[in-house]
């Protein structure tokens, strides 16, 4: 048996806490895969900018996937690690076959936008629990997906 955990917060909270960090790494797993997809796919004049650009989004992404799993883990949770698991509990849609380079930008913004409801959601059971390790990782998501959102709805005007 597992020793219990005693890190000042109540275990209802922990495992709210941790459940909704399994969304967000679900979300964020989705997102990973879907940048990388198009990475990989995306064609037509503006082709390096986008390659390049999507490039640096997955990688930032799966740099962060780990940052969410480890939290999940502290928290005494485990982190689920399959795509039949995630796309169950992903709020992303997979996008069908190899859309246009704008609209795969389009899709990508609906995505950011995405990640960061997942996150502001957590925000205030976080909060409320005075879990500061999971506030620091929210806050760090909020900041890259707003701005990656927002430089990826420029390119649409």
């Amino acid at each position: 048996m597992a020793p219990k955990i005693d890190i000042g917060m109540k275990d209802k909270d922990r495992k709210a806490i941790a459940d909704g960090l399994t969304r967000l790494l679900a979300d964020s797993y989705t997102l990973y895969l879907k940048t990388h997809n198009f990475h990989w796919n995306v064609t037509g004049p503006m082709f390096n900018t986008l390659h390049l650009m999507f490039m640096e989004q997955y990688t930032e992404q799966w740099n962060a996937l780990d940052l969410i799993a480890e939290r999940i883990r502290a928290l005494g949770e485990p982190v689920p690690g399959s795509s039949a698991a995630y796309s169950k509990l992903t709020s992303i849609k997979e996008a069908k076959g190899v859309p246009e380079a704008m609209d795969m930008v389009r899709d990508l913004v609906g995505g950011q936008e995405a990640v960061a409801r997942t996150a502001r959601a957590l925000v205030p059971l976080a909060e409320k629990a005075s879990d500061q390790p999971t506030l620091d990782i929210l806050t760090q998501r909020l900041q890259v997906h707003e701005k990656t959102a927002w430089m990826l709805r420029s390119l649409l005007q």
